[in-house]
C-alpha cells in the first residue's frame, strides 16, 4: 500500500481549515501505528487510537512536528517538516498519521512504511524525504 491522502483533507484545504504557516499556523503531530490496515482515503478523517503503537519512549498521540516550511518547486507547492525522533524507544510501527491537533485532530496524511520498523531502547526516527516536487511528503501540483 502507498501513502494515503484522506479525502477529508483535500476538502478541508479548499475550506481553509489547515494552516501550515510556521508563524501563527496550526500545530501538526505525528502518531505511529502498528498497521496501515484500517486507513483509507474515504474513511480516515481524524486521529484515532485504534492500532496506535505503544511502548517505552512513545506517548499516545505521538509528538509535534516542527519547522513547517512551505515552498514551491517546479510549480508544485510543498510542505516540509523537520525529522522527528522518539528517543530511547522500544516500539514497532508500520505506519504514521500526520494530523492537525489545532483543528480537532483532523487527518492530513497516512504514511505507509512498507513494513514494520522497530527500535529497542534506541532512537526511532521519522526522516522526511527531500522537500522537492518529486519527493516531499505533502505536495500539491
Amino acid at each position: 500500500m502507498a501513502n494515503i491522502v484522506p479525502d477529508s483533507f483535500k476538502k478541508e484545504l479548499l475550506l481553509g481549515v489547515h494552516n501550515f504557516n510556521t508563524t501563527g499556523g496550526n500545530t501538526f503531530q505525528l502518531a505511529l501505528y502498528t498497521t496501515v490496515t484500517g486507513f483509507s482515503a474515504a474513511g480516515t478523517t481524524n486521529y484515532s487510537v485504534t492500532n496506535e503503537t505503544s511502548g517505552a519512549g512513545y506517548s499516545a498521540g505521538g509528538a509535534a512536528l516542527t519547522n513547517t516550511t512551505i515552498t514551491v518547486d517546479t510549480n508544485v507547492a510543498i510542505v516540509d517538516f523537520s525529522d522527528l525522533t522518539f528517543s530511547s524507544a522500544t516500539i514497532s510501527a508500520s505506519a504514521a498519521l500526520i494530523y492537525n491537533i489545532t483543528q480537532s485532530s483532523k487527518a492530513v496524511v497516512v504514511l505507509d512504511f512498507g513494513g514494520t520498523k522497530t527500535s529497542t531502547n534506541g532512537d526511532f526516527t521519522i526522516q522526511f524525504p527531500v522537500a522537492d516536487a518529486s519527493n516531499a511528503i505533502i505536495r500539491i501540483s
